[in-house]
């Protein structure tokens, strides 16, 4: 739906603590007013947005049941052309493995993934800053969202997707009236496809994983859980993770809130990855911040099936200061997560299993305890992968 402003409450008096929002680039140095469409430093690095004041429990606007809620912590001049009410997330208990899990339910988010909240965001500030045509590459979740919220702004989209995307995620693309770009070959050959859409012009490069204002979408997971849990923190997030977006995300979150002394320690994060396509873990076992070549394999896990991330020394020196890190869950340990998580009550797509999946291993190795509060991301819905669950039940 196109935002009316008067619904987000105090929009007026809750502007945000960062005046004019700034990019800083992590490779030059250089730092830019964030007052147009841009995806990229003029080096050719990606951007971050500098850091934010935060903002304490008095200023959230209780009256609003999205993620709007925290629009005094984002770096937007105004409310959103377009929102479709996405935020403020089931957290849900259920028994795994003898502990007692927080599941966080992302999957019931407008287009059923985690993406509409840093979509939301990222796309308020492009139609701020006067974006035109837009153009996405994606496995199915991102190209699902950001199709979804490009058609409720009014924005023309294209979304690059692989040859062999889930055709549930791309029926979802089609439906919004995005133009579907379908590419034979290997993922990195999709992202290929949308760089040369965007060094040619004709649209802009609307990446997710690029773009910083999708970061600044993903870090109101951090005040959400905060207060969900009574102002308080769980001990262990535990997130799918493909390009890293929630973990820096919540890290982004949690610094603010430390910033403005609402917090004094932050949760452990640990990044969960399919094993058989598995990049943060190649560098995590490495030692080291820098990129290790990987030979993926296929995995169901298709979300988090991420070659070489544009974030990588970002996201694995977060996962550091949480004292948290990476969990490869092996291919065979998938199916029986998404079933058993099923018997909870919880339709989940595989990548999302993966995270029950790692609280097993995490138990088992005794880095994580039952009578801790460890939160789990649940990243996409069920119907996402539907012929896929199918074929693991034998349906």
């Amino acid at each position: 739906m196109v935002a009316d402003p008067a619904q987000f409450s105090g929009a007026a008096d809750r502007r945000c603590r960062v005046t004019p929002a700034l990019y800083g680039c992590p490779a030059c140095g250089r730092t830019t007013a964030a007052d147009r469409p841009v995806w990229h430093c003029a080096c050719g690095s990606h951007l971050n947005l500098v850091p934010a004041l935060g903002i304490g429990r008095g200023d959230i606007d209780r009256a609003e049941p999205s993620l709007w809620r925290y629009r005094a912590a984002l770096a937007l001049a105004g409310p959103p052309r377009a929102s479709l009410g996405e935020g403020l997330t089931p957290l849900v208990t259920r028994r795994w493995q003898g502990a007692e899990l927080r599941f966080k339910l992302e999957s019931q988010m407008p287009t059923g993934s985690f993406k509409d909240r840093g979509t939301a965001v990222m796309l308020a500030h492009l139609c701020e800053v006067g974006v035109g045509p837009i153009h996405e590459d994606s496995s199915g979740n991102a190209g699902s969202s950001i199709a979804t919220y490009a058609a409720a702004a009014g924005l023309a989209c294209r979304i690059f997707v692989p040859a062999t995307a889930p055709r549930g995620k791309v029926v979802q693309i089609a439906a919004s009236g995005a133009e579907v770009m379908a590419v034979p070959g290997t993922r990195q050959a999709v992202t290929d496809a949308a760089l040369a859409a965007a060094a040619s012009g004709e649209s802009f490069y609307a990446s997710h994983n690029w773009q910083p204002f999708f970061i600044e979408g993903t870090k109101t997971l951090a005040y959400e859980l905060w207060e969900q849990l009574g102002f308080a923190l769980p001990d262990n997030i535990v997130v799918p993770t493909g390009y890293g977006s929630n973990i820096l995300g919540l890290e982004r979150g949690f610094d603010e809130l430390e910033r403005t002394g609402e917090i004094t320690r932050r949760p452990r994060l640990f990044a969960v990855q399919a094993e058989n396509c598995a990049a943060f873990a190649a560098a995590w076992e490495a030692g080291g911040n820098d990129y290790v070549p990987i030979v993926p394999q296929p995995t169901m896990a298709d979300g988090i099936a991420t070659v070489k991330p544009v974030r990588m020394a970002e996201v694995l020196g977060a996962l550091r200061r949480s004292g948290g890190g990476v969990i490869a869950v092996p291919e065979r340990d998938i199916a029986p997560a998404v079933v058993a998580l099923g018997r909870l009550g919880l339709f989940v797509e595989p990548t999302s299993a993966t995270g029950a999946a790692a609280v097993t291993m995490l138990l088992k190795s005794g880095t994580i305890r039952p009578d801790d509060t460890t939160v789990v991301v649940v990243t996409g819905h069920g119907l996402k992968a539907a012929d896929k669950i199918g074929e693991a039940l034998g349906i």
